[in-house]
């Protein structure tokens, strides 16, 4: 299923789901991250697959880099998030997607302090563009790492809401569900990313993967909240229970994410005049 249907089908919870989530963190484990660059390599196409295939090794080291620079500097936060609630209801049409018109409607500071995601991946598309365009290889290595990072971050779910705590029950759903879930399952997932795909535009797409990843909120928080019911703590069955509930949620989200960062990685390359890659 595609974005426009995705959305449509996804109304109706996102319109209540702000009423119902705890102010939680979120944001995708190491694992997770790793998981979904490893499956984007099989969404390129034979004349991209090559010289992905031979930097794997790399960019899977190295994709987990902005989660080491956030747990550093904690105002790294903004380039993973796009807090929607705090704009107005589905559809959102109150936060513009350009961001030159973002910034004068409600300011830096806001606009800083609710998230830039979109415009993060828009910024790295255009300079993973760039690096294909001189043909400089370093840097292709580089920005197409960052880009896989921030594309994954647009499809967990918890980085697209920041909202008052109001069950302590639900405290650290968000870990149990980005992070645990992936940590404790994934040898079992069936993820089934589909082939890569050209992106018309990339900013505006990445808006659309934040409203698609908000739309499962209230889906996951009502799974775990049931998945600890009799239970004295998160124990094995809990999570037994949540991934029962949950696990096909975290196991299309990640599926998804590693369509994206090959289909971000094609269109860079395709914007790029598709130069001929080198096999290292």
């Amino acid at each position: 299923m595609r974005r426009g249907s995705r959305a449509a089908a996804a109304v109706a919870l996102i319109a209540t789901t702000s009423l119902l989530l705890p102010s939680i963190a979120g944001g995708w484990g190491a694992n997770a991250h790793r998981l979904i660059a490893n499956k984007a390599f099989e969404t390129l196409p034979a004349e991209m697959r090559g010289f992905y295939e031979n930097n794997r090794v790399r960019i899977l080291a190295m994709v987990t880099d902005p989660l080491d620079a956030l747990a550093k500097n904690p105002a790294e936060k903004k380039y993973h998030v796009l807090y929607l609630n705090r704009y107005s209801p589905f559809p959102f049409d109150s936060l513009p997607r350009n961001y030159k018109k973002a910034v004068a409607k409600f300011g830096l500071t806001k606009i800083e302090a609710n998230g830039v995601l979109p415009w993060q991946i828009g910024v790295y598309n255009e300079k993973l563009t760039d690096a294909f365009r001189k043909g400089n290889w370093e840097e292709v290595r580089q920005y197409s790492t960052l880009l896989a990072h921030y594309v994954a971050e647009a499809h967990d779910p918890f980085n697209t809401a920041d909202i008052t705590e109001t069950r302590s029950s639900l405290a650290g759903a968000d870990e149990r569900f980005d992070t645990n879930l992936v940590d404790r399952y994934s040898l079992f997932f069936p993820m089934r990313p589909n082939d890569a795909h050209y992106i018309g535009d990339p900013t505006d797409n990445a808006f659309e993967d934040c409203f698609s990843s908000h739309s499962w909120l209230q889906i996951i928080l009502l799974a775990d909240r049931r998945s600890r019911a009799g239970l004295p703590d998160f124990t094995d069955e809990y999570y037994d229970r949540f991934y029962n509930s949950a696990g096909a949620v975290v196991i299309r989200q990640l599926s998804d994410a590693a369509t994206e960062v090959g289909s971000y990685w094609l269109t860079a390359w395709t914007n790029a005049g598709k130069p001929a890659l080198p096999q290292h």
